[in-house]
Parts: C-alpha cells; structure tokens; sequence
C-alpha cells in the first residue's frame, strides 16, 4: 500500500525542561478540562438522539484529545523515557556547552528554553483559559471576539495586525464567520456555563478575572444572560464584519459586549506568551543545527504536517490474544453491533439488520475501523 496525507507535527527536539513542563503543567490541566467536556457532553447526549447529535462532533473532537493527552502523560511519567531523553540530550548538549563556554556571547539554548518553561508556569494556565477561549467554549464566543479583533486590527498596517487578520488569512477567516452551518443555542448554553465554572475552579471565585466574567451572577446565570445573542444568524455576522471599529465599539449584543469586555486581558497574555514561544523556537532551531552537526541526515526530521509518502504490506494484528484481520468485514460489523446491544455508537439502522441474510459475511472494507476485539471473533480472511 501507498498513503499520502500530512502527518501531525512531531516535536522530537524537545528538552528535558519542555518535557517536564508538558508532564507538571499542560498535560494535568489539558486532561482536567477534556475530562470535564467529554462527561458534560455525554451526559447532553443523554438527554435524546437529537442532543445526542448535536454534541457528536465535539464529542468525537474532545474524546480523540483526551486518548491522545493521556497517552502523551503516562509516557512522560515513565521514568525509563525520562532517562532516555535526559541521557540523549546530555550527550548533545554538554559537548556544545563545554565549547560554547570560551565564548561569552554564545550562550545555550537549553538554558533558554529552561528559563522560558519558568516563566510560562506564572501564566499559561490563564493565557490558556483566556486567550485561547478555554473559559469560554461557546461557537457563538469565538465568533464575538473574532469580529471585535477584526474591527480593531483592520485599521492597522497589514504587518502590525495579529497574524489572524492579516490579508493573506482574511478570505479563510470570512469563510469560517459566514458559514451558515447551524448552531445549537442549547448546547452552546450549557458548554459556556460548564467552562465559566471551569474558570472559577481553576483560578478561585475571587480573582479579578473571575469576578469581571461572571459580572456577579453564577455560572449558569452568566451563560443564560449572554445567550441572548443574536450571534446564530449568519446575516448578522455578515452586517458586523462590515461595521467597522466605531459601530462595533456601539453594538449591545451581549456576546459582543462580553468579547470587549475580556479582550485587553487576552490580548497582554497573548503578547506574553509569544515573545517567550519567540524565543523558544529560536532555542530549538539552535538545537537543530546542533543536531544536524553531530548525526547529519542520520536522524529524520520533525513532521510540520507537510505532505509525507509512506509504504509497505498491510497487515492485521493482535489484541488480547486475539487476531484482527487488517481490513473490516460485514460479518465483523454485524457482530460488533451484536456485543454492543446494538447501542450507540456501534448500532446499525434497521435496513442495515433486515439486509443481513443478502449480504457476503466476508466482503471486507479497509475503509472501517476494526471490530472491538472484546465483542468480536474475527472472521477467516476471504
């Protein structure tokens, strides 16, 4: 088989000191807010097939990152991976350094990276819950401060602008505000109020920033009050993507009132946090050239989600002790359906199980994920 697509970013030049961040900071706090959206959005689920949905999307999105956050977390509490990196980055970093010393100016940039992760840990968690809206999970938030940063940043030369609203991303941008795709106000409701308690959980009922969210209401009371938006309908974005600075500055929605209100405090972290990413990935392209000093094209570079060819023989593999076949089969899709009570997400529709008998058990599909090995015996490959 031959497969073409653009594989994630990898991050092999890490440091030590990034990766003990990532494991200390990012990674408990990324899992404690996926675990509170993924239960929030199955019990929303609960509540009928059209809840249910409605909130499979972000399910589907926030269940993938939880499985792939916590996998990352329990590698990085494997003490034998932590000594592998501290003793990988030993043997690159002490001989750079003990050179690097008879220059005054050269400086390291493990070092440098170490001082960054330092600084981060005062304030990621807020550039986090602010900046990139994790107090504010609601479609109709982020359309409110897309528009409000527009109508500021528009007025600006094209290279002051944040990198968002810059000309070159203005069409993908217009693209993603007027999408008439619809939206669940219910759903959008509930997740706004989980996540303005989120805030309060992580930063005390006290803070400054809490207390200006929430405008001494509740949680949920804040989320009702700035549900009434009008932010659903595509025509009314259309109308504020073209109102400018001024009308922008006079509009009541609540949402949009709400964005400003938030904005300068999002803004200071964001510049916080990019000059120390600046810095960062100056330190890494450093580390890179170090690296490609030593080993040369003996050791692969990073993915950057560019595309990538790969080949080789498909084949199945193990579970359990259980052999799966490479490719899905209708018997295994039936069975599958059959071990799980015919139960979301694994039921069929019923034309699907009155066509049963019509259908080749062994007509195999390598488009579908393979049958849970715990409710399945894997059919014979044909």
């Amino acid at each position: 088989m031959f497969v073409s697509g653009h594989p994630g970013t990898t991050n092999r030049l890490e440091t030590l000191a990034k990766l003990k961040q990532r494991r200390d900071h990012f990674l408990p706090y990324s899992l404690q807010r996926l675990r509170l959206l993924e239960a929030l959005l199955l019990q929303y689920s609960d509540r009928g097939p059209e809840q249910a949905r409605a909130a499979a999307r972000d399910l589907y999105r926030v269940a993938n990152a939880r499985k792939a956050f916590a996998g990352m977390y329990q590698g990085l509490l494997d003490p034998r991976i932590m000594q592998q990196k501290t003793a990988a980055e030993s043997s690159l970093r002490e001989p750079f350094e003990s050179e690097s010393a008879k220059d005054k100016n050269a400086g390291s940039p493990w070092q440098r990276i170490a001082a960054v992760q330092k600084a981060l840990a005062g304030f990621e968690r807020l550039y986090y819950l602010l900046e990139r809206g994790d107090a504010f999970d609601s479609r109709l938030f982020h359309f409110a401060r897309q528009l409000v940063r527009l109508a500021d940043e528009l007025p600006k030369p094209d290279g002051e602008r944040l990198r968002e609203y810059r000309s070159s991303a203005l069409s993908s941008l217009k693209l993603k505000l007027l999408s008439p795709a619809p939206i669940h106000a219910e759903l959008e409701r509930v997740k706004l109020a989980a996540t303005l308690s989120f805030l309060a959980e992580n930063l005390g009922g006290e803070h400054p920033l809490v207390v200006k969210a929430l405008a001494g209401k509740s949680p949920a009371a804040r989320a009702e009050e700035l549900s009434h938006t009008r932010l659903a309908d595509p025509a009314y974005r259309r109308r504020l993507f073209d109102a400018g600075k001024d009308a922008m500055e006079k509009e009541p929605d609540a949402m949009i009132r709400f964005a400003r209100l938030i904005d300068a405090d999002a803004r200071r972290l964001r510049q916080r946090f990019e000059e120390l990413s600046e810095s960062e990935r100056q330190s890494y392209a450093q580390i890179s050239r170090v690296l490609f000093a030593k080993h040369g094209t003996g050791v692969p570079p990073d993915a950057t989600f560019t595309l990538r060819l790969a080949f080789g023989v498909v084949k199945g593999y193990q579970v359990d002790g259980i052999d799966l076949p490479y490719s899905t089969t209708f018997h295994g899709l039936y069975e599958c359906a059959r071990g799980h009570a015919n139960r979301e997400p694994f039921a069929l529709p019923p034309r699907w199980l009155a066509a049963r008998d019509k259908l080749d058990p062994a007509t195999r599909s390598t488009s579908s994920r393979p049958p849970t090995p715990s409710a399945v015996t894997p059919a014979a490959p044909s």
